[in-house]
């Protein structure tokens, strides 16, 4: 059942769910917290609308700074901002920023260690009809290997959100990953958030046999795979892991414990992202099988955000044949 606790969204599993792009959040939260201090800066590299920047500029225009395209541009002024102080938050596709921009995100930002924050909108195989040239399925490998990197990948909207307003309370260097489809709502204005902790979105009565360690967008497609296995007597423990660095390590452990069995999933190479960040942890503390859901080395196409997710692995019926392997494999 679904954690009381955390005070989620009871219509999560219905069919008329209500569903926000995960971006908007990013785009509200921001023009919240410019209201909080004037250090809060906003380059972009021209999509404002695209990665809902919008919100900001229309409040606080004169401390938004259009870059234009040119995504390494961005990173360095970015960098430059904050050597005078501010706080910047700047925004483009994932596959440009930080595809493009890595190098300057290393040698400006992070070895600098200015802080600001990446935002990396329309990331993953969701994107669509776009194609593989702007399907960022490699991102959070190339953020989280950097020192001094935190690395947020929010389940919905209102995290998104209160994602972003954390990050504006306490200046860091961060990367915020972002989807661009609408997806379910799944958590509420009550529902905490805090970097660096996971969240047991649900769990069933008694021990647990198999633990869905989820994050961004497919976390609602974890939920739904726990609540089916329900009929067939199968008892998965759902782990929204919103944020992928500095993981949390202890929730991990503890679920290993308890299920024995672990499937990541992720709309991500399975290689440096999620799967590979609880694999290194867990093979250092608590080693249990492990299945992974995600890309399987391959670029992206075209086509339907749905289309795309089950193309390539990454729907229901991939995670549900994925927590049999584990079951099996645990013996």
């Amino acid at each position: 059942m679904l954690n009381l606790d955390l005070k989620l969204n009871p219509k999560v599993f219905a069919d008329d769910v209500e569903q926000v792009p995960i971006r908007k959040g990013f785009g509200e939260g921001l023009a919240q917290a410019g209201q909080t201090t004037t250090r809060i800066v906003a380059p972009c590299a021209d999509l404002t609308e695209s990665t809902q920047m919008h919100f900001f500029k229309q409040k606080f225009p004169e401390r938004f700074i259009e870059i234009g395209v040119a995504e390494q541009n961005l990173a360095t002024v970015a960098s430059g901002m904050s050597a005078m102080g501010k706080y910047p938050f700047f925004s483009s596709y994932a596959m440009f920023s930080p595809g493009r921009n890595w190098e300057q995100i290393r040698t400006t930002i992070t070895y600098n260690d200015r802080p600001a924050v990446i935002v990396g909108s329309h990331a993953g195989i969701s994107v669509g009809p776009d194609g593989g040239t702007h399907q960022a399925t490699e991102d959070i490998a190339l953020m989280r290997v950097l020192p001094r990197m935190t690395v947020i990948s929010p389940c919905d909207a209102i995290q998104a959100r209160k994602a972003t307003l954390a990050l504006s309370a306490n200046p860091r260097i961060a990367y915020l990953r972002l989807v661009r489809e609408k997806t379910p709502i799944i958590t509420t204005e009550e529902t905490p958030f805090e970097i660096g902790k996971g969240q047991v979105l649900y769990r069933p009565e008694g021990i647990a046999h198999v633990t869905i360690v989820a994050t961004g967008g497919l976390v609602a497609n974890a939920l739904k795979v726990a609540k089916d296995f329900e009929a067939k007597h199968i008892k998965v423990l759902i782990v929204n892991i919103h944020t992928i660095k500095p993981l949390d390590t202890e929730l991990l452990i503890a679920c290993a414990k308890e299920t024995r069995a672990i499937v990541t999933v992720e709309e991500h190479q399975i290689a440096g992202g999620l799967g590979s960040a609880v694999a290194e942890a867990l093979a250092q503390t608590y080693p249990v099988p492990i299945e992974f859901i995600g890309v399987r080395d391959v670029y992206g196409q075209s086509g339907t955000p749905n289309q795309l997710i089950e193309h390539y692995g990454m729907g229901r019926d991939a995670i549900t044949a994925a927590v049999m392997k584990v079951i099996e494999r645990k013996g």
